[in-house]
């Protein structure tokens, strides 16, 4: 399917119901308060883009330094990022199923890629969910067996992986 208009931009604070709505659409099993979303933009900016298909929300990406080896709970406020972050963590990439296949997720994640090499990070990382763990080693990420983060992971699903891609 080709559109016409499909691009990313900076996310604004105007921009979170959309997000909301589409969490709630994409991620129904993964429930997170608009104000844990609201926390991320406001916590990171630099890391929050808004995918439009003819000016419309389309899907959403937060990301912010974090520590590797951990993640923040799900629905939770984190409080601060961490003083000496050594990682650039995807929270979350959400599309609508209208986006899928235009090459949206390879874009941002291109884009987030340069960013965190930038910022000097050594490692990116994420929780991969919904079958996503193929998608995600194509971009470079690889499973990390992490033994203390069990607990944290079931909370997402018994598939839930950590994953880390070296820069």
């Amino acid at each position: 399917m080709l559109f016409r208009d499909v691009t990313w931009r900076a996310m604004s604070g105007y921009d979170l119901n959309a997000v909301s709505s589409i969490a709630a659409k994409v991620h129904p099993g993964f429930f997170e308060a608009d104000e844990v979303l609201a926390e991320k933009h406001a916590l990171y900016r630099n890391g929050c883009y808004l995918l439009e298909v003819a000016e419309k929300p389309a899907g959403y990406v937060l990301s912010h330094p974090w520590t590797r080896g951990s993640l923040p709970a799900l629905n939770a406020l984190i409080g601060a990022l961490p003083d000496q972050p050594d990682t650039f963590y995807i929270h979350d990439l959400a599309l609508l199923p209208v986006t899928r296949g235009v090459g949206a997720a390879g874009q941002i994640v291109d884009a987030l890629t340069k960013h965190a090499k930038a910022m000097g990070f050594p490692t990116m990382s994420l929780v991969a969910v919904n079958g996503s763990v193929p998608f995600w080693e194509k971009q470079g990420f690889v499973a990390e067996d992490r033994p203390e983060l069990t607990e944290k992971l079931a909370a997402y699903e018994d598939a839930a992986r950590y994953m880390v891609k070296m820069l």
